[in-house]
């Protein structure tokens, strides 16, 4: 039995919960490991492709769970999966040693593009139906709507009945797009969620905020591969590449100010680095407390899960300080606490 004692994020206040099963409740119990501190109701990577070693490998159900495992001991108690190498096992998100977890299955793209060996290439004509049993199935579908420098991006009227298509079945879309002409189409499409965003127009963000459409930027993972990008011949993928990137945090700064929600995600190995994301974020010009928002209660927030209140899922990570004061004590939990059980 667990109880978790202090100052609970996002609002500062103290609250005092006991874990009931896998639920929080006021109702003290005998005998229940105290843990102190200052309490998030975990962390989220919301877009993280756990399972395969790299772009185009097999899904290896070991790896997947070595790689959910990663992210539990850094305090990602849920995530969600824009796109995996192959349909998830039934343990995925419901085991107790894992996160929970929401997912769109392989990804869709357009013939020609995207990683070989990963996903399913629809044509046009049979996007909107693929992506609706997708969504069926796991409550998202994923849309690859752009890919390298010179390829056209899914056509805004193809994206709008895909939209269209999966809403109607009470599925959300996430989009992958580094193209303006991709984000574009998205938005005019009403997606839920726009991942990367590399190249996305200034002039969209009060559409999106006004729409309810989310950005999850990945901002830590462009960081990561620039300064190698920059140190390649010149060329139109480097244009594309360290161009994208120079601007992107202006984007995530903008995209906040808008009102977008914004969204932490790593699309990154090794797993478990969602504190990168946060940082990234936060250094890109987002306030401390709204960038670990996006790793956190606004994430959870919107994939469905409440935070620190009785009656909800019995979730929590620990600090000895206020993380929003010092985001690098994110690497320091104290404890974590997944379906009322201290894994850490």
């Amino acid at each position: 039995m667990v109880r978790i004692r202090g100052h609970a994020l996002p609002d500062g206040e103290y609250v005092d919960l006991c874990a009931d099963g896998d639920r929080w409740t006021t109702d003290p119990a005998a005998g229940a490991e105290i843990i102190e501190g200052w309490l998030l109701p975990g962390l989220v990577d919301a877009h993280t492709h756990p399972g395969a070693e790299q772009p185009g490998a097999p899904f290896d159900e070991r790896m997947l769970r070595d790689h959910l495992h990663q992210h539990v001991d850094a305090g990602v108690t849920l995530i969600r999966s824009p796109g995996l190498a192959g349909d998830p096992p039934p343990w995925f998100g419901e085991d107790p040693d894992v996160p929970r977890a929401s997912h769109a299955g392989p990804w869709l793209a357009q013939a020609g593009q995207f990683f070989d060996g990963w996903g399913r290439r629809p044509t046009h004509a049979e996007l909107p139906e693929v992506a609706a049993a997708q969504a069926r199935v796991s409550g998202w579908a994923k849309i690859i709507a752009d890919w390298g420098p010179g390829d056209e991006a899914v056509p805004v009227d193809v994206m709008t009945a895909v939209a269209d298509a999966v809403h109607a079945v009470g599925g959300r879309v996430a989009v992958h797009t580094q193209h303006a002409a991709g984000s574009e189409a998205a938005v005019r499409a009403g997606v839920d969620s726009i991942e990367h965003g590399m190249w996305l127009d200034h002039d969209l963000l009060d559409g999106m905020a006004r729409h309810g459409i989310a950005l999850t930027p990945t901002l830590s993972g462009f960081l990561t591969i620039v300064d190698h990008v920059r140190e390649r011949p010149d060329d139109d993928r480097k244009k594309w590449i360290v161009g994208g990137t120079d601007r992107h945090g202006a984007v995530v700064a903008a995209a906040a100010e808008a009102g977008v929600r914004v969204l932490a995600g790593t699309d990154s190995v090794p797993h478990g680095r969602v504190g990168d994301e946060i940082r990234a974020l936060a250094n890109a010009g987002m306030r401390p407390h709204d960038a670990l928002g996006a790793g956190s209660w606004e994430a959870r927030k919107y994939l469905g899960l409440p935070g620190l209140e009785p009656g909800a899922p019995a979730d929590a990570v620990v600090y000895a300080e206020d993380p929003r004061q010092n985001l690098d004590a994110l690497e320091h939990p104290e404890a974590v606490v997944l379906r009322g059980v201290r894994v850490r």
